[in-house]
């Protein structure tokens, strides 16, 4: 068991104690809580994605439409460490708040998978998800799976079985939209929940860091697990700036068993 300094203790048992008392709880996921997994972040100094790559030019769709080849390059090494990555005791612990029924949703901003693999039935992907790849002409929409093992191995740039174009992941880039029918949802979530926990995200990216606002606006409870500071850590019921893998675990615990 996880020994914690005295005030982290007080606060995971209090985080505890709010998810008792919540009547409709959702949890938003950010790029922090897939760190421990192998998944780098994108803001992190010097291990961030952003620390070494200027995002527009490796991973907007402008790139992609322009020179394809570029952004496959950059994603092979990102697409490695997805596609062998495994839930980390956050993720699984995440899905048995779920299961328990502490937990009525997940917004996440990862496109790894990771929840689902932990067993989370309700997740609302903002970000899209490497699950699947769609065709830039023809729009057939094909499994992930069939394509990412030989794209990882070799390089091989994935290509549709209907008409030979690029297939593109089907995750959000630069330029692009969020999906429409995820935010609509993630706004629902945000608007109707009595606590909101956030763990691993910054929330530096809007829109979607805009989510916790409207569920404050609304009344509801946060709590923050996430390894640097927030700008909403001062409006926050619990703010704990530790390790999601060792905190999120600790806080389950006291969930479900006092």
């Amino acid at each position: 068991m996880t020994s914690f300094l005295p005030q982290t203790q007080t606060a995971i048992d209090f985080a505890g104690d709010l998810f008792r008392q919540a009547k409709h709880a959702v949890a938003l996921t950010g790029a922090g809580l897939s760190t421990p997994s192998g998944i780098p972040d994108f803001r992190s100094t010097g291990t961030g994605l952003w620390s070494r790559d200027e995002p527009l030019e490796v991973a907007s769709l402008s790139t992609f439409r322009t020179a394809p080849e570029r952004f496959f390059e950059w994603f092979r090494p990102l697409a490695n460490q997805i596609y062998h990555a495994r839930p980390n005791p956050a993720h699984l612990s995440l899905a048995g708040l779920e299961k328990a029924g502490h937990i009525h949703s997940i917004i996440t901003q990862n496109i790894d998978m990771l929840h689902q693999k932990a067993g989370s039935q309700t997740v609302i992907e903002m970000h899209g998800t490497m699950r699947t790849l769609t065709c830039t002409q023809c729009y057939h929409q094909a499994d992930a799976a069939l394509h990412l093992d030989k794209f990882v191995e070799n390089g091989k740039i994935p290509r549709c079985s209907k008409c030979g174009n690029i297939l593109k992941p089907d995750v959000i880039l630069f330029g692009e939209q969020l999906p429409q029918a995820a935010w609509f949802k993630a706004q629902r979530e945000a608007r109707q929940c009595d606590l909101m926990l956030v763990v691993g995200s910054s929330l530096e990216v809007l829109p979607v860091a805009g989510l916790p606002m409207q569920a404050l606006d609304r009344g509801a409870h946060l709590i923050i697990v996430n390894n640097a500071p927030t700008y909403l850590d001062v409006r926050a019921d619990v703010a704990i700036l530790e390790d999601a893998a060792v905190v999120i675990p600790a806080i389950v615990e006291k969930v479900l068993n006092g």
